[in-house]
């Protein structure tokens, strides 16, 4: 998806790679063999990019994340292919290493702003998720989030799974943690959303 001259997934790297995160593992799925020709490797981009694809037999977000375990780090951050989410990444690394639990949740106060809020949060943990929402949620998924490579293992091994069901498993076990953020986030998942983010950028890059 082009944003001003560039592909947004090219930005959303950029971001992150000034963030710290240099080391990437991209789940692809339907074409994605175009996302693979434009960045390669990474090395272009000043990264180190690594595939797996999730195409034909479709996996769900959970289950494709548990095919890439082989690649990823005992620690990492997921994050979705179409979102733009400016925060300390390494501060939210550094509350889920010094915890006991297996994720840490980025969080924003939403109240339905951005989209259908789908969060309770009580005592700096995550104790609902719900896509469908709720009048108690003021809380919505950020969409990043840091977990150990351990709770990959709640997966279950055939059929698909959506984060949905895989962050309730951690929520059961109460091994999700919430960290709470004040940047609002972009996305380019509908066309309201994308032509914002557009605006964004424009404003952004006249004023650099």
């Amino acid at each position: 998806m082009p944003i001003e001259g560039k592909p947004f997934l090219e930005r959303e790297i950029a971001l992150l790679h000034s963030k710290g995160i240099s080391d990437f593992v991209i789940c692809i799925g339907y074409l994605g063999q175009v996302i693979e020709e434009h960045f390669g490797d990474g090395h272009r981009f000043g990264v180190s990019i690594m595939y797996v694809s999730d195409w034909p037999k479709m996996l769900g977000p959970a289950g494709a994340l548990k095919k890439a375990a082989p690649l990823l780090a005992d620690s990492f951050f997921v994050t979705y292919g179409d979102a733009y989410l400016r925060m300390n990444y390494v501060d939210m690394l550094r509350s889920l290493v010094e915890s006991e639990a297996l994720g840490v949740m980025a969080v924003y106060r939403n109240k339905n702003a951005h989209g259908r809020s789908d969060l309770e949060v009580e005592n700096g943990r995550i104790v609902r998720y719900d896509k469908r929402g709720g009048e108690a949620m003021e809380w919505i998924n950020y969409g990043v989030t840091a977990l150990r490579k351990q709770a990959l293992r709640l997966i279950p091994s055939k059929g698909p799974c959506d984060e949905e069901k895989f962050y309730g498993m951690l929520i059961a076990r109460s091994k999700l943690l919430a960290y709470k953020v004040r940047n609002r986030f972009y996305e380019i998942g509908t066309p309201s959303s994308l032509e914002e983010f557009r605006m964004f950028i424009r404003t952004r890059e006249h004023h650099l």
